[in-house]
């Protein structure tokens, strides 16, 4: 999972897989869903960002430990 902030549109987008999207779906104002082609979401677009998310502040919490490869 990675996280990109544009400054220069004010978005933030959370690309939760690498797969790329086929669909995209605006769930509500300023927020869009992408979709591989097999309906799976692959990434969220979140438009004017710093007027509704923290960004000076990012935390993680409780993933799952993945052993890297020697």
């Amino acid at each position: 999972m990675k996280c990109q902030y544009y400054p220069e549109t004010d978005s933030l987008y959370i690309d939760l897989v690498d797969r790329p999207s086929a669909e995209s779906q605006e769930v509500r104002p300023g927020v869009v869903l992408d979709f591989d082609a097999d309906g799976k979401i692959v990434g969220i677009d979140i438009d004017n960002a710093s007027k509704v998310a923290n960004l000076t502040h990012f935390e993680i919490e409780a993933l799952p430990a993945i052993p890297l490869a020697s």
